[in-house]
């Protein structure tokens, strides 16, 4: 009995020694947050579309101020040391441009907190959507481009409105209202919204200081003043909508008294832009240096004289219909 009993032990070992070894369980690599990759809307048609969306290379305005638009579309990137903010989104096709000029300076796009806007039309808010979609961040706005931007379309008071879904956009998400003069504060640049109705209900100029060292510069995106509507629309007032050409001068001496060292305009056009690039090319003049065009201290006050005069011909040009 005790033989057998030694022989089934024996066999039982053996057993065990011939059966494979349990697999070690294999590592698995660290699993990182997923990259995020820039996804463009549909690009948008329009008879000014291409010109306006013609590459234009990103340089520095002055400080931590930058220019990242496209050749006839504004768009600036501000450096701080806790993350960028971007002013303006463009057109739906402005995006990929904005992102790969932000990087060719040496930022990431990712980076961007922020997402400064000026008015709510497809020209300025078209790439706004894909952008802060891509850099999650907190758009700030007027609380009628808020609207705007919650619709896809200009708001109804707009004078350039068409109707629902006409001259429309893509839907903006992670929308922060700013009221006139309620500033917001990142890594020590501190940005102002400059509320300026009339060219959109929720028109928005922003101001902030730029910084070389102990020099700082009053840094002005302004937003359009021009008196621009559809066929029906009376700045003057109708039957059917307010008159708003006091409201409209008021936002146009609010231009005049901005604190305004450079200006940008959300048309680069409409601030001479491509003759003041020019001029610091021919002269070999470094951002802020003596000489340098873009500092042109007089230019809200030029631009607003514009504006009033524009302004003055539109009221006139109604009076006679």
């Amino acid at each position: 009995m005790i033989a057998r009993r030694s022989l089934a032990l024996l066999c039982a070992v053996f057993a065990m020694a011939q059966a494979p070894a349990p697999a070690r369980p294999t590592a698995t690599a660290p699993v990182g947050p997923p990259v995020r990759v820039l996804q463009s809307d549909p690009p948008m048609t329009c008879s000014s579309c291409a010109e306006w969306n013609g590459p234009r290379e990103p340089f520095k305005l002055f400080g931590n101020t930058y220019f990242v638009g496209t050749s006839g579309l504004s768009a600036l990137l501000i450096v701080t040391d806790q993350g960028l903010i971007l002013v303006d989104g463009a057109l739906t096709q402005s995006a990929p441009i904005i992102d790969a000029n932000i990087r060719a300076l040496g930022f990431k796009t990712t980076d961007v907190k922020y997402i400064l806007t000026s008015h709510a039309h497809y020209d300025h808010a078209g790439g706004l959507h894909a952008l802060q979609r891509y850099t999650r961040a907190t758009v700030l706005a007027s609380a009628s481009s808020a609207r705007a931007f919650a619709l896809g379309y200009p708001v109804p008071e707009d004078p350039q409105y068409e109707g629902p879904n006409k001259d429309g956009f893509p839907k903006v998400e992670n929308v922060t209202i700013v009221k006139h003069n309620e500033a917001t504060t990142l890594g020590g640049t501190t940005v102002t919204p400059h509320y300026m109705p009339g060219h959109t209900p929720g028109a928005t100029s922003w101001t902030w200081q730029a910084c070389e060292g102990p020099r700082c510069l009053n840094m002005v995106y302004g937003d359009s003043l021009t008196p621009i509507s559809n066929s029906t629309f009376r700045f003057t007032g109708s039957a059917t909508q307010p008159n708003i050409v006091e409201s409209v001068r008021t936002s146009i001496r609010r231009m005049a008294a901005l604190p305004c060292d450079i200006l940008v305009t959300t048309h680069p056009q409409s601030s001479n832009f491509d003759a003041k690039l020019k001029g610091r090319a021919d002269k070999a003049i470094a951002p802020g240096a003596p000489g340098d065009p873009f500092m042109a201290p007089g230019e809200c006050k030029a631009l607003a004289d514009r504006a009033m005069t524009q302004l003055d011909e539109r009221v006139a040009a109604e009076g006679k219909k």
